[in-house]
């Protein structure tokens, strides 16, 4: 199977299936000396993990991270570093009657089609589990943007047809959809409790804000910044669409309105307005980047529904299980770690763009 490495200076390799004995993640590329343990990966983790709340999928799992290599005394060796969740609570019974059946809006019908074969067992390497590694590596990139003064806000914009209308940081871990609106989160409740009482799931919406990033960062053609974000976080198996800054209202506003115009303050040039969502010809101007990921509702519902076996018969079909009424909450860190990964790399890549830049490190060291 091809496709399960990420970045070019920074490369991270997911490996492990949703029934598997453990999932996990390599990471190569990581400079040598950050400071890191198992602590500071395990608090990403504990974001997406299932259990947590009447919304999410009551699989238990303690999702805890063993670092196996690349770390010693407590600081990264440049080596690299691989890392490992077991599996502990899998109940494949209960995936035994889609054996030989299609799930309606999951990938069994394409990925038989594709390689022959399925583990039909929670999806295995289509599974949303998956994305255990994509956060552990997340966070180790997370860790080295830190160290550069950048940081993220990412949260629930909206769970269905209930959007936030007001924005309150400290809310965000209050409650279980991670929405920064303690009224919209009540409402959002009612909506699940509707959803679950009729079999039925729903999707959502999540924003992530980054702000630190220096101008500068991204190529203005193939490799621009947005395209990269974007291409991250598409990655992730339930996001259906991704906007940066204004994203699709942009095409309904006129120019006069979606332009950003530019300033002096203190000597430094700003920008008036940030509909760009912090980027501008595929390179980072210097301001708040905005990303917000579209979730498709959770495929996997307890209503029937009408599919086909690989005997090519029409039959109907119940999923059993333990499934999130709604991933979107869980999801949160997902994009997060995504765009982590992304800005990393493309940071590393960033350092030689300048012949100044180079001279000064060689000269320096």
């Amino acid at each position: 199977m091809n496709g399960s490495t990420f970045g070019t200076r920074f490369r991270v390799t997911t490996w492990g299936e949703s029934h598997g004995k453990a999932l996990g993640a390599v990471i190569d590329g990581c400079p040598a000396g950050l400071p890191l343990g198992e602590e500071d990966i395990q608090k990403y983790l504990n974001r997406r993990k299932p259990g947590q709340s009447r919304y999410a999928t009551a699989r238990q799992e303690g999702d805890c991270v063993e670092i196996l290599s690349g770390v010693f005394e407590g600081k990264t060796t440049g080596t690299p570093i691989s890392l490992l969740v077991r599996n502990t609570d899998q109940r494949s019974r209960d995936y035994g009657n889609i054996a030989q059946s299609y799930r309606p809006g999951h990938a069994d019908y394409t990925f038989d089609q594709k390689y022959g074969f399925r583990d039909y067992r929670g999806g295995g390497r289509s599974s949303g589990r998956e994305t255990i590694g994509r956060v552990a590596a997340g966070a180790i990139a997370a860790k080295i943007l830190e160290q550069l003064g950048i940081s993220f806000t990412a949260y629930t914009r909206s769970i269905g047809s209930v959007e936030i209308n007001n924005f309150d940081f400290a809310e965000i871990s209050q409650n279980p959809f991670c929405m920064p609106d303690a009224a919209a989160a009540k409402r959002a409740s009612e909506y699940l409790e509707t959803c679950i009482k009729n079999l039925d799931s729903a999707g959502g919406s999540i924003e992530c804000r980054i702000d630190g990033v220096p101008a500068g960062l991204g190529e203005p053609v193939f490799e621009k910044l947005d395209a990269l974000l974007a291409s991250a976080v598409m990655s992730i198996g339930a996001v259906k669409a991704v906007e940066i800054g204004e994203g699709i209202r942009a095409a309904s506003l006129k120019g006069s309105e979606d332009n950003d115009g530019f300033c002096l303050k203190d000597g430094h040039v700003i920008k008036t307005s940030n509909h760009a969502g912090g980027i501008m010809g595929g390179i980072s101007d210097g301001s708040q980047i905005l990303v917000r990921a579209s979730i498709k509702p959770t495929p996997s519902i307890a209503r029937p529904q009408t599919t086909v076996n690989q005997d090519k018969e029409e039959i109907s079909l119940e999923i059993k299980g333990r499934h999130d009424p709604v991933i979107v909450p869980r999801a949160v860190v997902v994009v997060e770690a995504m765009c982590a990964l992304a800005l990393v790399d493309l940071l590393f890549a960033n350092m030689s763009s300048q012949l100044d830049s180079v001279i000064r490190f060689y000269k320096n060291s």
